[in-house]
């Protein structure tokens, strides 16, 4: 459905991802932060995953949508690309609004105005790489926006420690958001639009090379009642590798939306021993923040050494290997449970491990998908691929305080620690994934 599949260079691969720097830079403020900013509001540690649940269900309701859509759009802009425009202006004013919370009530509106902005953006610069590149050079497309997503939130989650170094102040009262956390949600909020607005501006779309057919799917196009049945029968229909994927990508999200909830208040009180409301606390979030900055650094660093690996071997393998390693740093957190202790440079042995796994997550599975999928439902079904990131989401936010408050005692180290065993099983189901991946050099 999509126009020439020419051969791009590494410059115009490099800046058609641009966008995914942006979005990730907002998105791993978001990450780094929130439970942070939900304790500071006065939010207890088992209230915390509900309050989470902003994140997986606007990415449930709003990707498979604008998947749906976006393959059925053709404007002055393109197909996919009014959809990042739109997107990139709403997350921007939800993260200039966010650090101006004063109840948990407004950040959480703020929470899901940002997630659902995110997601309108974050959804079609997936089908982008499927729609522009050719085959043999989707591995190495998906590997850039796995450097670019490295990039941006490597500088996102180490901004609130370098805001600090500069003098700005971390101490804010219980019930307010200190100056760190403001200005970095500002800068993330001025990043993420321009980076976005620069991958709007340099990378064109072609137009539909049938457009008699183009118009009859386009004519097809009904309400969204029509569409969400469409997106069931989909979901019961799927292809079998991305029926195999969907397993894999199940015990994947679960893990890494375990950590994200739980990894910032369990280093405060496991690691650093300090209560919410405290310096103590503060700075156990700060290093929360940059442990965060940690594991995105490597992924980072590994997405380049990815750009390489997938000219040699298939993303099946590369994939398991990497979610291998991610479980044996996320599982050793779960050491405390039998006593062992961490300080705080311990900590940066399980994140090197995560952030190899984060970097194969981010490229690998979208490889094995694109390619078993038809060229004119591709951000269709990319839309539905993501049911299977945020429903473990979602799962995790609904039982998450349950299983806090009468399996682990309220352990939030330990809690991360089942994360790994979760990844170990996400890394054995990717064996029945096939793999029809091109394995050229771009």
């Amino acid at each position: 459905m999509q126009g020439q599949h020419e051969e791009k260079s590494f410059q115009q691969i490099m800046l058609m991802c641009l966008g995914f720097f942006g979005i990730q830079f907002g998105w791993a403020l978001q990450m780094g932060n929130m439970s942070a900013i939900y304790s500071r509001l006065g939010a207890s540690e088992d209230q915390i995953p509900m309050l989470w649940l902003a994140a997986p269900v606007t990415g449930l309701l709003v990707q498979p949508l604008v998947g749906y859509f976006s393959d059925r759009t053709w404007c002055k802009l393109g197909r996919r690309r009014p959809y990042f425009l739109f997107g990139a202006i709403f997350s921007m004013i939800a993260l200039f609004l966010m650090p101006q919370a004063s109840a948990i009530w407004m950040a959480v509106i703020a929470l899901w105005v940002l997630d659902s902005s995110v997601n309108v953006s974050m959804e079609p610069f997936r089908a982008f790489v499927g729609d522009i590149l050719p085959e043999h050079q989707r591995k190495t497309g998906y590997a850039m926006q796995s450097v670019m997503i490295g990039a941006g939130a490597v500088i996102a989650s180490f901004l609130p420690q370098i805001l600090t170094s500069w003098g700005v102040s971390t101490e804010a009262p219980i019930g307010h958001i200190p100056n760190t956390v403001k200005y970095a949600f500002y800068i993330g909020a001025v990043v993420l639009f321009t980076a976005v607005y620069i991958t709007i501006k340099t990378t064109p779309e072609y137009p539909p090379q049938d457009m008699e057919a183009f118009k009859k799917l386009q004519s097809q196009r009904g309400s969204i009642s029509k569409s969400l049945s469409e997106m069931w029968n989909a979901f019961t229909t799927m292809p079998s590798t991305m029926r195999r994927l969907a397993v894999v990508q199940f015990f994947t999200w679960a893990a890494f939306m375990i950590m994200w909830v739980y990894f910032t208040p369990g280093i405060a009180s496991g690691v650093f021993h300090a209560q919410p409301g405290t310096q103590a606390y503060e700075v156990a979030a700060n290093w929360g923040s940059s442990c965060f900055g940690i594991y995105n650094g490597v992924a980072f660093v590994f997405s380049f050494a990815l750009l390489w690996l997938t000219t040699k071997f298939s993303a099946k393998y590369i994939h398991i290997v990497c979610l291998t390693i991610g479980a044996i740093g996320l599982g050793s957190l779960g050491l405390t449970l039998f006593g062992v202790t961490f300080t705080k440079m311990g900590l940066i042995f399980p994140m090197v491990c995560v952030g190899i796994a984060w970097s194969s997550i981010l490229s690998m599975p979208y490889a094995l998908l694109s390619n078993s999928l038809p060229a004119e439902k591709m951000g269709f079904y990319m839309g539905v691929f993501n049911f299977f990131i945020v429903i473990p989401q979602i799962c995790v936010n609904i039982f998450g305080g349950m299983v806090m408050k009468h399996l682990l005692g309220n352990s939030a180290i330990a809690a991360v620690g089942m994360g790994g065993v979760a990844l170990l099983l996400a890394a054995g189901f990717t064996l029945l994934v096939q793999d029809n991946t091109v394995t050229k050099k771009a």
